[in-house]
């Protein structure tokens, strides 16, 4: 068990990075600590004093351990425990943290995931040993698609689960399911998706010409479905009409597209890039270039988890914010992408998901192209963005009742809970909730979604 959390943050000995099977000398001491720990050498609060220590001293460093550790030999771990003693509260920070975040009530949990890269932080979070940091002990489990994460979610089998952004938002409204309060504390990653058309579509790059075309998607309620009827729309298709939209696993999009079930799909990662690495299709656009920053996973539970577990839900949304920090630096891509490749996680060429999480790709057209933010991960989960996909919701009567959009974003996006959290880590965390988007050239005011889905030329309202 990875217990890297207990490693002294001060020590340039000791690296944070490690995880769970890891056979070096530093985290065999860990374990030992660890086991030390379990006796009653070092209590619960004493672990989560070292965690806020750990978490406050990687900021610092801007999540660079190697940085750390070298600036650590130089000046001594004393002095600069001292020196951040005296600028930053770290013991008010560790009271505040201990006051308001309680022994987790359960740690044993189960947390679905569907084996695509927008899931990185609940993934790695895993081996590289940030749900243990908060005392948890959380098993991620592989789950084929969003139907069966749904279901096990509603069963209670899950306690939380990786799911697509607008799931939390429909399965609230009772649309697609039965009606359930689900909150969604935390977005998983920002952009990471792509529209991909078979290599015998070479000479079609004009949406114009996709009349007939089957394209797959993961989800109905998934943002993939919802940007791949907006892209369309916007060259003049009727998503319901023009073409075909068909709701395919992520793992069975590659099988599909050779098999020529599939002209083309707008699908998460590494399944876009896998395409191009078998040589049977190319990437025709990012969805980044269709609107940037978009949302696209996130970590998600019903309403009931956190609050009849608060302290667990707490724990469990400190491990995924610290995670999903911890990913967007750069720097860790290429560490997180060999600590996702194996067989119970994203079971992929660990080259392909280097390709995905470092932005330098095959687009399978001749190019290689560098794209930092291919993909990125940001927790906020901002109240427009839940605003936005409930717009598309309705455009494409998925919901067909009045609703208050902002009342239900404001519901199930639990904006507070983030940026508690995320400032509670030494994270920045926006002060406002709503702004613009800009999507395919066209604003999205959040102000007035009623006049934003009258503006369209082409939908069902």
């Amino acid at each position: 068990m990875s217990i890297k959390s207990l490693g002294n943050p001060f020590s340039e000995k000791t690296d944070l990075r490690h995880g769970a099977e890891c056979g070096c000398d530093g985290c065999a001491h860990d374990a030992q600590r660890m086991v030390a720990a379990q006796s009653g050498a070092m209590s619960s609060d004493q672990m989560l004093e070292r965690a806020i220590e750990s978490a406050v001293v990687r900021s610092v460093f801007g999540q660079n351990d190697i940085q750390r550790r070298s600036f650590m030999g130089m000046m001594g771990g004393g002095a600069i425990a001292s020196i951040l003693a005296s600028v930053f509260p770290m013991e008010a920070a560790k009271a505040a943290l201990l006051d308001t975040l309680g022994t987790p009530e359960k740690t044993d949990l189960n947390i679905g995931f569907v084996p695509i890269t927008c899931a990185t932080p609940i993934i790695m979070a895993q081996p590289l040993g940030f749900y243990e940091r908060y005392g948890l002990n959380a098993q991620v489990i592989k789950t084929a698609g969003w139907a069966v994460a749904r279901d096990k979610s509603l069963s209670g089998e899950y306690d939380a689960s990786h799911m697509l952004t607008p799931m939390p938002l429909a399965m609230t409204l009772g649309a697609g399911s039965i009606a359930a309060p689900y909150i969604m504390p935390a977005v998983e990653n920002i952009n990471g998706q792509a529209i991909v058309l078979h290599n015998d579509h070479l000479d079609k790059r004009d949406p114009t010409q996709w009349k007939g075309f089957v394209f797959g998607v993961p989800f109905e309620y998934s943002m993939h479905n919802f940007l791949l009827r907006y892209y369309v729309a916007e060259f003049g298709l009727d998503p319901d009409v023009d073409i075909q939209i068909r709701v395919v696993p992520p793992p069975e999009m590659v099988a599909n597209l050779r098999a020529g079930n599939l002209d083309g799909y707008l699908s998460p990662d590494p399944f876009n890039q896998r395409a191009v690495w078998e040589g049977i299709g190319f990437i025709h656009t990012l969805t980044k270039d269709i609107w940037e920053g978009h949302p696209c996973c996130a970590f998600a539970a019903p309403l009931s988890f956190a609050t009849e577990l608060p302290n667990t839900y707490g724990a469990l949304l400190k491990a995924i914010i610290d995670a999903t920090q911890y990913a967007s630096n750069p720097e860790n891509r290429m560490e997180i992408s060999a600590a996702i490749a194996p067989e119970n996680y994203l079971n992929q060429p660990v080259e392909v998901i280097q390709q995905v999480l470092t932005g330098t790709f095959a687009d399978g057209l001749g190019n290689v192209q560098r794209v930092p933010d291919r993909i990125d991960f940001d927790p906020f989960p901002w109240h427009s963005m839940g605003v936005w996909i409930l717009t598309q919701m309705k455009r494409w009567g998925y919901i067909e009742e009045h609703i208050d959009y902002a009342a239900v974003a404001e519901q199930v996006y639990l904006v507070s809970d983030a940026r508690r959290i995320m400032r509670d880590l030494g994270y920045d965390a926006p002060e406002e909730s709503y702004k613009t988007h800009t999507i395919m050239g066209k604003t999205f005011d959040p102000a007035d979604p009623v006049g934003y889905i009258e503006s369209f030329a082409i939908g069902r309202n």
